[in-house]
């Protein structure tokens, strides 16, 4: 397969430390330009690939034949506006999450999508992890009996205010930042919607750094309930339950940045107190997304989480920010 040629709008620490490399790593993936105007910031990807070329404009980069995609880890707010620029350059795109802000800014992205027979999607990387597929096959197997309760929590602390996650203008927030792992992994694990939902939300400087949602969703498996919290003020914490009423699935330490926190595992708990456990020490979901997106550029593959599955998870938040009610402590 010819490799997909890679470029990077903007070098941001995410990219450096985490896409960066894993385009680098992937296979059928070649990293090949970077757009910065920083020869500092150019630097430390280069340390890793020196071969990269550098771009002094996100325009430039757009503009160069010989990129196939880009991945655009820019703040939030921008995510439409490059991603729209980067399709009509006729280049295929990897966007961060969340791709746009509201679930009817995502219906441009499809059009423009389909319109031009390239490939864009959302940088929602889990999917393409081997405990989350796990998890799905372990709930259409019924190893848990009939689906009753699913919750997600998901926290770190943020003290630094100048971050863009602490900044509205940027589109900051914990639900932004966070809230499309504990909503998309409910939805993506299930294949399920919310038909309630009710939130209570903490604001500071005009973001939410805190998040309790609670609601009923409804799919394959019937109707069950669902809860989730996240927040940029407590310590870290990751952990989703899927809970029937003959077992349980669990994955803890670290389900949301696999193998980073802790080694990535899933459990499952069913009667008789036995308890099932697969660990996945090396699998990196940031290489299986690239490779992904490769099969589905190279060879039509369907890539495992279209727009259409991020417009749904982006629909819930809307709902969320919607119906929440402010509350302080």
């Amino acid at each position: 397969m010819k490799p997909v040629r890679w470029g990077i709008l903007g070098a941001a620490n995410f990219a450096r430390e985490h896409m960066a490399p894993a385009i680098h790593a992937a296979k059928g993936a070649e990293l090949a330009a970077l757009a910065t105007s920083s020869p500092e910031k150019a630097a430390g990807f280069q340390a890793f690939c020196p071969s990269l070329k550098i771009h002094a404009t996100y325009e430039a980069l757009l503009a160069d034949p010989s990129i196939d995609a880009v991945y655009i880890p820019l703040p939030n707010h921008l995510h439409v506006e490059w991603t729209l620029k980067a399709l009509a350059a006729g280049k295929h795109v990897l966007t961060e999450k969340p791709i746009a802000l509201q679930a009817s800014e995502i219906d441009q992205i499809i059009a423009a999508r389909d319109a031009s027979g390239l490939l864009a999607a959302e940088a929602y990387m889990i999917v393409h992890h081997p405990q989350w597929q796990l998890a799905k096959k372990w709930l259409e197997a019924g190893e848990i009996g009939q689906l009753r309760h699913v919750d997600a929590s998901f926290s770190f602390c943020l003290e630094d205010m100048t971050n863009i996650r602490n900044r509205p203008d940027a589109g900051g927030g914990s639900l932004r930042d966070i809230g499309v792992y504990t909503f998309g992994s409910a939805r993506f694990v299930t294949g399920s919607e919310p038909v309630d939902i009710s939130a209570r939300l903490i604001l500071e400087n005009g973001v939410d750094t805190f998040a309790q949602v609670a609601g009923i969703m409804d799919g394959p498996y019937g109707r069950f309930t669902y809860a989730s919290m996240t927040s940029m003020r407590l310590y870290n914490r990751q952990t989703v339950t899927f809970q029937g009423d003959k077992g349980m699935i669990r994955l803890d330490g670290g389900p949301f940045n696999a193998n980073t926190n802790d080694i990535a595992e899933i459990e499952l708990h069913q009667n008789g107190n036995r308890v099932t456990t697969e660990r996945f020490p090396t699998s990196n979901h940031y290489v299986l997304q690239v490779e992904a997106f490769g099969r589905s550029v190279r060879e039509d593959a369907a890539y495992p989480c279209p727009l259409e599955f991020v417009k749904g998870t982006q629909a819930m938040m809307d709902t969320v920010y919607r119906v929440g009610v402010e509350i302080s402590l």
